[in-house]
């Protein structure tokens, strides 16, 4: 039995949860959404039961050279269904939107399955650059930075979808999406918990760079484009703190801000080679 066997147990769960997700927003029955996010919980435990074994996979393989499993293609896509699985159970269970799993989980089971069908999920030795303790702190603050703005952008668009029914006098969604204020609370704190993460991600990337190849900053176009994300959401937070900005501006600028970090993580990986072409990140 190997991680792939859990990442596939993993994928029915979601699947699963995306149908109880779509079932209450449809029926708008609590309960409908309350066992979303019980099997959303169970997916991401099989995720994790996952990813233990393919480290411990690693170190069978390849004795002690074996090593986290963060460094492929294949492993970043299953660890950012990961991220945003437990990003969104940690925001619904601290404020109670469980409409919020009909947007994420599809986002989730959308990468785990294309880690599935196009991923290489061979287990390979680590290049020289990558056999540095800063690998973990690097990637695992980029990819909940990443995360949290996932979830941010998932809660822009139903803020979007809200504040459109207001204003046009419809009720449908009344008892089912929260009020705007809520949504744009929830926004705000998404994205500042994603911004402080990214600013980390960049910091312990700056010093892994300057261990490996002795620069903190050389303009490879994945710290170029991690610069222009950061530059987009640290836009968005000043708008909001200081000119006291909100409602869809905001919204519009973060779901720009999320397709900037797609393609800061894998348009680059696939479009434009650098120094992290071989990586994960």
């Amino acid at each position: 039995m190997s991680g792939f066997f859990f990442f596939n147990v993993a994928a029915i769960f979601l699947f699963a949860a995306l149908l109880l997700f779509l079932l209450f927003a449809a029926a708008r029955k609590l309960f409908l959404g309350n066992w979303g996010r019980n099997l959303t919980l169970a997916g991401l435990l099989f995720l994790t039961l996952g990813f233990a074994l393919r480290w411990w996979e690693s170190y069978r393989l390849l004795g002690h050279e074996g090593h986290i499993p963060l460094t492929n293609f294949y492993e970043s896509l299953v660890f950012f269904s990961w991220t945003v699985l437990l990003a969104f159970l940690l925001i619904d269970w601290r404020f109670r939107l469980p409409i919020l799993g009909a947007v994420v989980t599809p986002v989730a089971l959308l990468f785990l399955l294309a880690a599935q069908l196009t991923g290489d999920a061979a287990i390979h030795p680590l290049v020289p650059a990558l056999k540095s303790n800063w690998l973990t702190f690097h990637v695992l603050t980029c990819f909940l930075g990443y995360a949290a703005f996932a979830v941010a952008c998932a809660t822009a668009v139903l803020y979007l979808i809200r504040t459109k029914e207001k204003t046009g006098g419809q009720p449908p969604t009344k008892t089912l999406l929260p009020e705007p204020e809520l949504l744009e609370e929830v926004h705000y704190q998404a994205v500042l918990v994603g911004f402080l993460l990214l600013t980390l991600g960049i910091l312990t990337g700056s010093a892994w760079a300057h261990r490996a190849w002795g620069s903190y900053w050389s303009w490879d176009p994945k710290e170029t484009w991690s610069l222009i994300v950061w530059l987009i959401y640290a836009a968005l937070l000043h708008a909001r703190m200081v000119r006291g900005w909100g409602g869809k501006p905001l919204a519009w600028l973060s779901l720009l801000g999320f397709a900037a970090t797609l393609f800061c993580w894998l348009g680059v990986n696939l479009l434009l080679p650098g120094l992290h072409s071989y990586g994960a990140l």
